[in-house]
């Protein structure tokens, strides 16, 4: 998980990169520490304000007042403004009530923001923004709404109740890696480099490439067709990219449906663990996602490898802050063990992973915990004893093949 406002993957591997931040480093550049929750009022907020040389008019509804009168204000396009209190110029409401943009709306919206030359393909739930070939937008398409419906399937069936998305899901396809490169270092700066994909907890979207690299290759051609698409990224080759992407999906799923809040104090390894156990591709059906829950093959083989010169207090460091999992020389192993721990816990105590879940997704923005507090409502869902925990995951983990 990328935190640069953003969520995102490196190539063929979780390496954290704009991992250095996240969204409560973030806020705490920002000045917000001290922020005081307000209640949305039904009323719509509209906020002048000065940022970078540049003013503007955001509509939309204030989610938190800090003390010190900086603003976090969700906009009707489900963008998560920012503002500080020397950058606000004026801060107004009327009557009228908070209406997130609809798709068309959005559309327009979105269609502004992008260079000349992309169009949009809409499915059920998400609108997909593309200059790459229709067919390969189309691709996405369908693979992103299997992935809604097995991971809404997946959480009603244990027993916790998705929310529908406020806003249209919303993904960007540039046809090649050299234009997302230029479109994306605005916001992930030099790393965009080793990145292939993120979401975005500012702007609520995810920017990709298209991974076939036939447009790019055969400028001015058509682009492949489905079939060769298909063919293209059900090679073994292609496996580590297309789970990339999965992964992202996963992450914008989740933090519009309500299993997480963008800009609250998730734990890291919870929310990089749920998305890690969802990535794990099928491009063998049309309709169905068989593979949710299956073994991450390449975590596993990490984690079995790490176990042996994993510290005592592994667990522990991983569950109580997220220094390990944005740490660029070791975050593989944190990664590894993130994803452990969730596939363990969601096997062998699904009905504690619940209650900690359910704890998770109250979790307000802006509101953060100390290590003790994160420590505490983990051993509150799982036992106090970590150490008996631990041991058990650890032979569950090294027997699984």
């Amino acid at each position: 998980m990328v935190y640069c406002n953003g969520i995102g993957t490196t190539d063929n591997s979780r390496t954290p990169s704009c991992d250095a931040m996240s969204s409560k480093s973030i806020v705490g550049q920002l000045m917000l520490l001290l922020a005081v929750l307000v209640a949305p009022a039904a009323s719509l907020d509209k906020v002048r304000f000065q940022q970078e040389g540049r003013e503007a008019t955001v509509s939309g509804k204030v989610l938190v007042t800090a003390q010190d009168g900086g603003l976090l204000l969700l906009a009707t396009d489900g963008v998560l403004w920012i503002v500080q209190p020397d950058e606000l110029i004026e801060h107004t409401a009327d009557e009228s009530p908070f209406t997130p943009l609809t798709a068309d709306e959005m559309s327009r919206r979105v269609l502004g923001e992008l260079p000349r030359g992309f169009d949009v393909h809409r499915t059920s739930h998400y609108l997909i923004f593309y200059n790459t070939s229709r067919d390969y937008a189309s691709w996405c398409g369908s693979l992103f709404e299997r992935l809604y419906m097995a991971f809404t399937n997946f959480w009603s069936r244990r027993g916790f109740e998705l929310q529908s998305p406020e806003f249209p899901l919303t993904a960007i396809i540039f046809a090649d890696k050299a234009a997302y490169t230029e479109f994306a270092k605005g916001e992930l700066g030099e790393s965009v480099q080793a990145i292939i994909g993120y979401f975005s907890l500012r702007t609520n979207r995810i920017t990709m490439f298209d991974l076939t690299g036939t447009v790019s290759a055969n400028r001015g051609s058509r682009g492949a067709s489905a079939a060769q698409i298909s063919r293209i990224l059900s090679h073994p080759d292609s496996e580590r990219n297309v789970a990339t992407i999965v992964h992202e999906a996963t992450h914008q799923i989740a933090f519009n449906c309500g299993l997480h809040t963008r800009y609250s104090d998730c734990p890291l390894w919870f929310s990089e663990g749920i998305a890690l156990y969802f990535e794990t591709p099928d491009l063998t059906s049309a309709k169905g996602w068989s593979t949710i829950g299956g073994v991450n093959r390449p975590r596993l083989q990490r984690f079995q490898e790490y176990a042996a010169r994993r510290a005592p207090d592994s667990l522990v460091s991983l569950v109580r802050d997220d220094v390990r999992l944005r740490d660029t020389k070791n975050g593989l192993d944190a990664y590894a063990e993130a994803w452990a721990l969730t596939y363990f816990l969601l096997k062998q105590h699904p009905k504690q992973y619940l209650a900690y879940l359910k704890t998770l997704s109250a979790k307000k923005p802006m509101e953060w915990d100390d290590p003790e507090t994160r420590l505490r409502e983990f051993q509150q869902a799982f036992g106090s004893d970590l150490r008996k925990l631990d041991a058990e995951m650890t032979r569950y983990m090294l027997r699984l093949k």
